[in-house]
């Protein structure tokens, strides 16, 4: 307390310097209406101006919970598409009145880590087993199809990223319908190579490519790129097609897990077919 008071003494003359400069001040704002109007508005200005701040701050705080409802309704939205139902056959006796029976749910999942740069790329998800995340699960995005669930713990799952030298996934040509096998060749986390395209096939640079529906990981007709470029390689009788990916695998957030509610009927189906 004696150095507060030794320093205030000491500098007696400054704070008294201070205190007139403010009052003065005050004094020209109170009798001057220029001066005034100026004081007032300059200091709502500065208030506007914080505030403003303050509020983009909250926003960019609140990002997170927006993102994650956003996903959980991008979700259910998934669940009404034509893609996620069967069509019943009318021909059938059925005891409902609807014509469409679910095929495929859906679980939004936050992408907590993730790599493009290695040859065997994968990605942690946020979701597990009490989510109702299992293995060999399909995991798209609304850009295109983002890979396969490869283990699951109680709260998280991993995945194996269509970056990966094991990925091979059957798509097609929307426009030929033509199936082929995507690959990733392992050079650039922006481009695929669609391989197993007969030669006849009539290719153009831009043709869609989207999801051929064999696999029951992954619904029909989820896009995935356009054709960049194509070629038949030495040694080979079908097209291989350069093919640019929709999906940004460098800036996934959020993605969903597709839940085949049919996957394990036709699973022992076709099992009955094996030798």
């Amino acid at each position: 307390m004696r150095n507060l008071f030794n320093f205030i003494a000491k500098n007696y003359f400054f704070f008294v310097f201070i205190a007139l400069e403010t009052l003065a001040i005050l004094l020209i704002i109170q009798h001057h209406h220029h001066q005034r109007s100026f004081f007032l508005h300059s200091g709502n200005a500065i208030a506007g101006r914080f505030y403003d701040g303050v509020n983009s701050v909250s926003q960019y705080l609140s990002l997170v919970r927006v993102n994650r409802d956003l996903a959980a309704e991008n979700a259910r939205l998934l669940e009404k598409e034509a893609s996620a139902f069967l069509l019943r056959d009318d021909q059938t006796l059925e005891f409902t009145d609807t014509t469409h029976t679910q095929r495929y749910r859906y679980i939004s999942a936050q992408v907590i880590n993730n790599s493009v740069q290695r040859r065997n790329n994968f990605m942690t998800l946020d979701k597990g087993r009490k989510h109702g995340v299992e293995q060999d699960m399909g995991v798209i995005t609304m850009n295109g199809v983002a890979g396969i669930v490869k283990n699951v713990s109680e709260n998280f799952s991993t995945v194996i990223s269509l970056l990966h030298q094991d990925m091979q996934i059957s798509v097609r040509l929307k426009r030929q319908e033509y199936i082929g096998t995507l690959v990733w060749e392992g050079r650039d986390y922006r481009q695929a190579t669609m391989t197993f395209i007969p030669s006849h096939v009539e290719l153009a640079r831009g043709d869609t490519i989207v999801t051929s529906g064999f696999s029951r990981m992954f619904p029909k007709d989820v896009f995935i790129g356009t054709v960049s470029d194509f070629e038949i390689r030495r040694g080979e009788n079908f097209f291989s097609a350069g093919i640019d990916l929709a999906m940004d695998f460098n800036k996934l957030g959020y993605v969903y897990v597709v839940t085949d509610m049919m996957g394990d009927e036709q699973d022992l189906l076709e099992s009955l077919n094996a030798p």
